[in-house]
């Protein structure tokens, strides 16, 4: 599993810094977490398919984090896409896609938009969930968890091997954690070729909000809390008015959540060099990164 840091710039987008878009790949799957303007563009130079099966979730509708998915489904559609798509949000998605598509058409491929009213979960697969939760922001906004379900432990080759199982549906068998009984009568169990079940991993998007204890309790334990830090601990105070974060607060919702990794987007368009947030945030929280553009976090297996 793979994070793509899109678009990690606030409101205003700089040369360096786009508006908010970041895409998560999971095995033949695209999840993408926002969409601002350029977010296609920025989809392009990361080499990430425009027609592989897709979810959208939209943590709100301000123009940053929606104004990318016209020309995404245009594009879609000159590419005759043909996998439909989800799209997942706040009330009024419905209505924002449907006023542009009555001027520039419908998409060509099935769309479903699929407007979220309560906390909870917002699509339920079959290895994971995308859970939801309120955000502190102007309006109605969500933070999104991607959630795995428990994975199978590792199996092991050369411990299979030194047994001398035969590769194949023996194999198999204990990767499923059957029992097998070999052709001279020894008994082999799951647990001497494969380790114990692992948890599966979580990454949790804050969205743009305010510092908050329900973010904190829903990103508890996290592998990876990507976090807004619009702002320095100079401007707390217009942070909290406008309803953002700042990098040091985001580190204390990640310290509080005992997360594994921070990284920070949303970077204000004022602060061209994000050392002096690194640094306030790490002073909380050390294993933080700055997130830029078309950076890439690979997850372990």
């Amino acid at each position: 599993m793979k994070i793509i840091f899109l678009g990690t710039g606030g409101s205003i987008p700089t040369r360096e810094r786009g508006s908010p878009a970041i895409v998560i790949l999971r095995k033949k799957e695209v999840l993408l977490l926002d969409c601002g303007e350029g977010t296609q563009h920025r989809m392009a130079a990361a080499k990430v398919s425009f027609n592989r099966p897709m979810r959208i979730f939209i943590t709100h509708l301000h123009g940053d984090h929606v104004l990318g998915i016209p020309g995404l489904l245009q594009t879609m559609s000159l590419l005759e896409r043909e996998p439909p798509l989800q799209i997942y949000g706040p009330r009024g998605l419905a209505s924002f896609i449907k006023a542009f598509s009555s001027i520039l058409g419908a998409p060509s491929f099935p769309l479903e938009v699929i407007e979220l009213v309560e906390e909870g979960t917002a699509y339920m697969g079959p290895e994971y969930r995308i859970e939801a939760a309120k955000a502190e922001h102007d309006g109605e906004c969500w933070s999104y968890g991607l959630i795995e379900n428990p994975r199978p432990g590792r199996f092991h080759p050369d411990r299979a091997r030194m047994l001398g199982i035969p590769e194949g549906p023996l194999w198999r068998r204990l990767q499923y954690g059957e029992e097998i009984i070999l052709g001279d009568g020894r008994v082999i169990k799951p647990d001497e070729v494969v380790d114990p079940p692992r948890e599966g991993r979580k990454i949790v998007y804050s969205g743009d909000t305010r510092p908050s204890r329900r973010l904190v309790e829903f990103a508890e334990g996290a592998d990876i809390l990507i976090h807004e830090a619009t702002f320095d601990e100079e401007l707390a105070e217009r942070a909290d008015r406008d309803g953002h974060s700042t990098a040091r607060q985001a580190a204390e919702v990640a310290s509080a959540a005992r997360v594994k990794s921070l990284f920070l987007t949303h970077i204000s368009s004022r602060y061209p060099d994000a050392s002096p947030l690194l640094e306030q945030a790490r002073g909380v929280f050390p294993n933080t990164v700055v997130a830029t553009d078309l950076m890439e976090v690979e997850l372990p297996p």
